[in-house]
């Protein structure tokens, strides 16, 4: 996709911040209008297996592992039922196998044990399913149930800091400042939205804060790389 520049304003000032939340919603749904799940999944639990096994790797190769896995076991019941040394065989490839194969087998004998089977639509139940964090729950709220939540990573947290909307030091700072200034009907898609413009056009290294088209509309006077504060 190739995205047109933007002129910068005449005045060379930066937008004030309810002006930046406007046009960065507008922008953004006007650039993905549709916004499928990356993570390749058919269901509640699949997807909570993926999103684990998203953690400092990239939705790419889980995607490549993860058939192979859900052909081992689809299921709560049928993977509670695997060794871990074959979970883990098989998740290699997707870095942190020891911790997350134990937490993947764990937590489908906690979801037979207590759940029957199923994942629950509740954020404390998740997040105390053995690796799965805040993020990870926030995921499976708004992608498999639909509930508004804005999991925030480090690329979003990045992003945010870049376009002003936040000064947060962490992505849990980041979270509360987003939810705060984008209506909650938004919050399921703007997610995705940020994800895919930060690999499009904003990623770490291909832009500094100055280079694509909503930072250079955000803060047309902008000259020097914005630093991120680390998450």
């Amino acid at each position: 996709m190739t995205l047109s520049a933007t002129a910068a304003s005449p005045a060379l000032k930066p937008l004030p911040k309810k002006e930046r939340v406007a046009y960065i919603l507008n922008r953004l749904q006007e650039l993905y209008p549709e916004q499928p799940i990356p993570l390749d999944h058919k269901d509640p639990y699949t997807l909570l297996v993926a999103v684990l096994l998203s953690a400092q790797c990239t939705d790419e190769r889980v995607n490549q592992v993860t058939p192979a896995l859900f052909a081992l076991a689809d299921n709560p019941f049928d993977m509670a039922r695997q060794s871990v040394d074959d979970i883990r065989a098989i998740i290699r490839p997707c870095g942190l196998s020891p911790q997350k194969s134990k937490a993947i087998q764990r937590l489908s004998e906690i979801l037979v044990e207590r759940y029957n089977g199923v994942v629950p639509q509740d954020m404390d139940a998740l997040e105390e399913l053995p690796g799965v964090g805040h993020k990870t729950a926030s995921v499976v709220m708004s992608q498999a149930f639909g509930v508004p939540a804005f999991p925030v990573d480090t690329h979003i947290h990045r992003l945010a800091q870049r376009w002003g909307l936040t000064n947060g030091k962490n992505v849990t700072q980041t979270e509360k400042d987003l939810k705060r200034l984008f209506p909650r009907d938004s919050w399921n898609a703007l997610h995705l939205q940020i994800i895919y413009y930060g690999r499009e056009y904003c990623s770490a290294r291909g832009c500094d804060g100055t280079v694509c088209e909503i930072c250079r509309h955000c803060y047309p006077n902008r000259r020097a790389a914005k630093k991120t504060k680390k998450a």
